[in-house]
């Protein structure tokens, strides 16, 4: 710097031969992101304006190794995250002996949910008001117990957790807020879906084939979700009124025949419907989704959207967010946990299966 100095004192520096080296040293070490933005540089003569381009980019440059750092270290925060709130909590219950009482009890709760038989649902939607079997019990499997079944079920059942209940369950007091944050997400995503299932069984493939139409009734549902919570009622009038409208103008639209009277009358009906709980079209949708995070528990998120069922397709995206979310909720709790629920179900389940315990829980 000092050499620089006096050669840019006497009038000797050669700012394109320095700005060369700098673009050269630049481009050896950006990422491969910044390849372009470097390239780009070489064409600038102006040495104001080249020295702009260098620090614009050597910002972004700045920011890069940044990333890349946050990254590299990401896992060692992890892992010392893990160990950190597991001696924590392992404190804890060296001063309260009795702080894994309701951890049991909730573990206890999906065991018995999974050796009940469950009732039957029909498959195909019916907006009358019979009721359906409640969406606990639509993710029992009949096969044999195994601890990723049970932890399986017990983080299922946090979505359905009743406010009143205060026996929550000590492991997951700490994710308390962000379960519920996906129980509503999970609850506004059931109806979105009700109401696209009975909208397409009136307008057909022609308009639901369209993303642009998909996209307006799903609007038109999510405007009202706020209202839907204090007002279903009301709501689901609003809502109901609007995707009539903006069917019977679509048909038209594309030279179609409308929807007759009784048709348009039957499709507010049916969407109306859907703002009483024990609708079956909405208990089916709920049940399905439940069905869909347990796979994504099992299988992952990616494997669990590959064969969606009828009524999910058209709120793939909705769902892939919700469960990531849900999935890395829950792994984050058992790689904490883990060494707690293990031996909680081992006390649960019978022997010959409590022994694939550490196998069947990756941690």
């Amino acid at each position: 710097m000092d050499f620089l100095k006096q050669k840019a004192e006497h009038g000797t520096l050669s700012v394109p031969h320095l700005s060369k080296h700098i673009l050269n040293m630049m481009a050896l070490l950006c990422a491969p992101v910044r390849d372009e933005a470097v390239q780009n540089l070489e064409n600038i003569t102006d040495p104001v304006q080249l020295l702009r381009g260098i620090l614009q980019v050597l910002g972004l440059m700045k920011m890069d190794m940044m990333k890349y750092t946050i990254q590299s270290l990401q896992p060692h925060l992890q892992e010392h995250s893990i160990q950190h709130e597991r001696a924590k909590f392992q404190e804890q219950l060296n001063k309260q002996p009795n702080l894994l009482d309701y951890t049991t009890k909730w573990l206890i709760k999906a065991v018995a949910d999974l050796t009940t038989l469950p009732s039957t649902c029909p498959d195909t939607p019916d907006t009358s008001s019979t009721a359906c079997p409640s969406p606990s019990e639509s993710v029992i499997s009949p096969e044999p117990l195994s601890p990723k079944m049970v932890l399986s079920q017990g983080f299922l059942n946090l979505l359905l957790w009743n406010p009143e209940n205060k026996e929550f369950p000590e492991t997951l007091l700490m994710d308390r807020t962000r379960l519920q944050e996906l129980n509503s997400q999970l609850y506004q995503l059931t109806i979105l879906a009700s109401v696209l299932l009975v909208s397409s069984s009136f307008s057909g493939s022609v308009l639901f084939g369209s993303p642009h139409f998909v996209d307006k009734l799903k609007r038109i549902a999510k405007a009202q979700m706020e209202d839907f919570n204090f007002r279903p009622e009301e709501a689901m009038l609003t809502v109901s009124e609007q995707v009539s409208q903006e069917i019977h103008q679509s048909l038209k639209n594309m030279g179609l025949a409308a929807l007759s009277s009784d048709n348009t009358m039957s499709l507010v009906g049916q969407l109306q419907n859907i703002a009483k709980k024990e609708n079956c079209v909405r208990s089916v949708i709920d049940q399905r989704i439940h069905l869909f995070l347990k796979c994504c528990l099992v299988l992952g998120v990616q494997r669990s959207l590959l064969d969606l069922p009828e009524g999910l397709t058209l709120i793939e995206a909705e769902l892939a967010e919700l469960g990531q979310k849900f999935v890395s909720l829950t792994q984050h709790n058992q790689q904490v946990f883990g060494p707690y629920y293990t031996e909680i179900i081992n006390t649960l389940i019978p022997p010959a299966q409590g022994l694939e315990t550490e196998v069947k829980i990756h941690w």
